[in-house]
């Protein structure tokens, strides 16, 4: 018996050992213009190396970074309180809506008015729903802010009332930024689903089988940070 149980181990340890990590996410660099509008991040020196050596011995040198920026920054994640003053903050999401989600990948290539009938027939129930539209492409670019693909109204009502538990998009915002509402985040978020913008990637992974991550810092009083999202293709 107890072989047996020392050989599942083992073989679950290698099984574990075979899974692949695929990043979604970008860097974040001193300068980064991640939504047209806002400020870009800046990354420095709190305490430098240099300095450093004021306090420690020789050859003992430290480095304390200091970074200044909005929280839409980079691959991000927004919770309720983004969109709603009572919703619930980073504080509050349970890592169960954001880490280790079984995950789905929509193909909406080339697409731009993403619709229901990209969802129908897939089993978004409890997933990580992420719609790949290949504009990553355009990261880091003036043509990145212009033109993007978004999710309609229509969508999001369909993934909520089909219980998708996040959703996420390779693009400048899962909403069309042509007008001044923004039903996507107004219909997720206000049913407690997560929305993770600005991912990459996404062409690297296959229609199911794989878990989705995009666990932000627990922060109080915020409703989107940074996060380094990834897939874990079992």
């Amino acid at each position: 018996m107890v072989n047996n149980f020392t050989t599942y181990i083992c073989l679950f340890d290698i099984f574990k050992s075979m899974s692949t990590l695929i990043d979604l996410s970008h860097a974040i660099f001193d300068g980064l213009v991640t939504y047209k509008g806002l400020p870009a991040p800046v990354i420095c020196d709190y305490l430098s190396r240099k300095n450093s050596k004021a306090f420690y011995e020789a050859g003992t040198e430290f480095q304390i970074g200091k970074i200044e920026m909005v929280t839409n920054t980079g691959t991000y994640l927004d919770c309720p309180f983004h969109r709603f003053a009572h919703g619930k903050d980073l504080s509050q999401i349970a890592l169960e809506q954001c880490a280790e989600l079984d995950g789905i990948s929509i193909n909406a290539k080339d697409a731009t008015a993403i619709g229901r009938e990209y969802f129908i027939g897939k089993d978004v129930k409890g997933k990580a729903v992420l719609v790949y539209t290949s504009w990553a492409r355009h990261w880091n670019t003036a043509g990145y802010f212009e033109g993007h693909p978004y999710l309609t109204e229509d969508a999001a009502v369909y993934l909520r009332d089909g219980g998708a538990k996040l959703v996420g998009i390779d693009s400048h915002n899962i909403d069309n930024t042509a007008g001044q509402t923004r039903p996507v985040h107004t219909t997720l978020l206000g049913a407690d689903i997560l929305i993770c913008e600005h991912l990459c990637n996404l062409d690297q992974l296959p229609e199911s089988g794989f878990k989705f991550s995009a666990v932000p810092p627990k922060f109080e009083g915020a409703g989107t940070f940074p996060v380094r999202a990834y897939a874990r293709l079992k």
